[in-house]
């Protein structure tokens, strides 16, 4: 309902622009003049809450009118009102206090800035008009000199140049210009330039021409510098372009602006091509380092061996699967206890295989913290988690084009199973933090010593893994299984080890190669390797000199063993030189004697048996 306060329905209606009172108390509209119902296409505005007619601006608001109350009067470009039918109206607002019958009214008088700039264009065109045809001549004559007497130097610059008057019309253009844009001299001349090549920002929005710097070159008679902007071909193609417009003079009254620009559009290309390129030799870059870094830990680790040592049937056997499988892509699940020489099977199946070219990944799942597993195999970009400060290549990767070796797969954490399982069936992954999936080209040899059956029963490994891993098993049989192979190795692993440690290398024995066959083993090809390097380190002359007593890998019978009094040490010493002496019909010293087949020096043996009161003669 409208106010019929007399004062203030006046100062209201005799506004010649839209004005508005409302009740500062209530926000509500107490009266409002015609000219404001037309700008807001509401015939019924006294009543109605003024905040509905806000985008979103009620703080604004708010600001506004205290501001109004403590100057008196103010104004602002803050607030933008929506018509009753949708319109947005982008306006300038002048407002003044007004306190009547114990009311205090903020009066609003509301200037529509699009008809503004509309009108000032118009009266622009009026005073030029207004002028005289002899100025708008004086203006065209100036901008043709000025073109008659450059041309040549404007056509032969390689920057596109084009001058537009104080209406934005476009008085010049180059030849260099016109190839950029696609338009001609003749579509442009007398045309509103920045509505042809300068209408929308590249991401769609419009480009309204008073917020262009072109524009404020000369309403603001300063020079403006853009780096990143876009002009549209006439094709409607964006050109991406760096430009400087500067305000131009005609005998010290400004006449306009002149525009210089360059299309970037390849060099940004190329900034970019650029980019990408150093991206990825970074990439490469840690990728060889990390590469790097593994076949240097496999040069300190090259254990005893290069090639597979023995003739058994299980050796034979066990080269002949790899002869098999190493042509082919399909995954490998090697069995064995440990120290059995699983590494090695994958390491001869990689080296001859067409992947060879490649490195070998080894990852040992027991040894890697399951907090740390998925960021050891998948890598991460920085910032993916705390203390991620790098990228860093996941050993997948690396791994790509060769072969990954997962020693004692059953240790992978059971929650990552599925993801690996996933990873290796689609040959994909994702780094962590990252959303960019890369392809991968990798073989997978796995082993365990464990009984994977057994894992699989206890919920420790997925079955589907392990029967996407098994498509070729290999088992690795214990050396206790394949003594006839221990002459061979100690010769192997001895020649090794000498060459390593440069020792000179001593001779084995028969006696040697029947201790070690006597021998239980619990660690395999791995302590028999042990074993042999301590005898080298200890013979320091012709025979080779063994020390199992003190191998970790002692039986559990002689771990338990009874314990003996000192006599009964005596008698079972004197038992077994005896047994030794009967065997070699007396003799003590030579080749074959009893001390070789004791691995004890023949001048030790003649003590013991004089101090243990043995007759050697009765031996023959």
């Amino acid at each position: 309902m409208e106010n019929s306060n007399p004062t203030l329905l006046g100062h209201v209606h005799s506004s010649i622009l839209p004005c508005i009172a409302l009740d500062t108390h209530s926000g509500v509209i107490v009266t409002a003049n015609s000219s404001a119902c037309q700008l807001l296409d509401d015939d019924e505005l006294p009543g109605k809450d003024f905040a509905i007619l806000l985008a979103g601006g009620l703080p604004e608001l708010i600001v506004f009118t205290e501001k109004v109350d403590y100057y008196k009067t103010a104004w602002t470009r803050d607030l933008t009102l929506v018509s009753s039918i949708g319109r947005q109206i982008d306006t300038e607002i002048h407002g003044v206090i007004i306190n009547r019958d114990a009311s205090t009214y903020l009066v609003m008088q509301i200037i529509d800035m699009d008809a503004y700039d509309t009108r000032s264009q118009n009266v622009s065109t009026h005073n030029l008009h207004a002028k005289g045809l002899m100025e708008w001549n004086r203006a065209r004559d100036f901008f043709r000199e000025m073109e008659n007497e450059n041309r040549l130097i404007l056509d032969a610059a390689g920057e596109g140049i084009y001058g537009i008057n104080l209406e934005g019309k476009t008085t010049f253009v180059n030849n260099a210009a016109q190839e950029m844009l696609g338009w001609t001299q003749e579509d442009l001349l007398g045309e509103d330039i920045h509505a042809m090549i300068h209408h929308h920002h590249l991401d769609g929005r419009k480009y309204p021409s008073r917020e262009c710097p072109i524009y404020h070159s000369f309403r603001n008679e300063q020079v403006n510098r853009v780096e990143d902007e876009v002009f549209w071909h006439k094709n409607s193609r964006p050109i991406q372009v760096e430009y400087t417009s500067t305000p131009i003079y005609d005998q010290q009254v400004l006449a306009g602006a002149v525009v210089i620009f360059r299309d970037v559009s390849e060099r940004r290309e190329n900034e970019r091509k650029l980019r990408a390129a150093m991206d990825q030799i970074e990439a490469l870059r840690e990728r060889l380092e990390q590469e790097n870094e593994y076949l240097q830990e496999e040069i300190r680790n090259v254990r005893s061996h290069y090639d597979l040592a023995g003739s058994s049937p299980a050796i034979l056997r066990t080269l002949a699967q790899i002869e098999l499988v190493s042509k082919t892509q399909s995954n490998v699940l090697i069995s064995g206890e440990g120290g059995t020489g699983k590494s090695l099977i994958a390491s001869a199946i990689h080296k001859s295989s067409s992947r060879a070219k490649r490195p070998i990944i080894r990852i040992n799942c027991a040894g890697i913290p399951p907090s740390s597993f998925e960021s050891e195999l998948y890598g991460h970009v920085r910032g993916a988690f705390q203390g991620a400060v790098h990228d860093r290549t996941g050993k997948l990767e690396i791994a790509n084009g060769g072969t990954l070796y997962l020693d004692e797969v059953s240790e992978i954490p059971i929650e990552l199973q599925g993801k690996i399982l996933k990873t290796l069936q689609e040959q994909s992954l994702e780094r962590l933090g990252d959303n960019r999936i890369s392809k991968i080209n990798v073989r997978v040899i796995a082993s365990s010593s464990k009984d994977l059956t057994a894992c699989i029963k206890n919920g420790t490994l997925r079955q589907d893994l392990y029967f996407h891993l098994n498509v070729f098993p290999i088992e690795c049989q214990p050396l206790r299984e394949r003594l006839s192979d221990i002459p061979e190795l100690t010769q192997h692993f001895l020649t090794l080890a000498c060459e390593r440690l440069n020792l000179q290398k001593p001779t084995i024995t028969k006696a040697n190669i029947r201790q070690l066959q006597d021998y239980h083993w619990p660690g395999n090809v791995r302590e028999l390797q042990n074993v042999v390097e301590r005898g080298a380190i200890l013979s320091r002359g012709e025979k080779l000199i063994l020390d199992l007593q003190k191998s970790s890998g002692r039986s559990n019978a002689a771990k338990h063993a009874d314990i003996l009094t000192e006599q009964q040490m005596n008698d079972l010493q004197a038992s077994n030189i005896i047994a030794c002496l009967k065997r070699t019909g007396g003799r003590v010293s030579g080749e074959d004697g009893a001390a070789q087949l004791l691995g004890i020096k023949p001048t030790t043996l003649y003590s013991r048996i004089k101090k243990l009161g043995i007759v050697v003669d009765d031996m023959d």
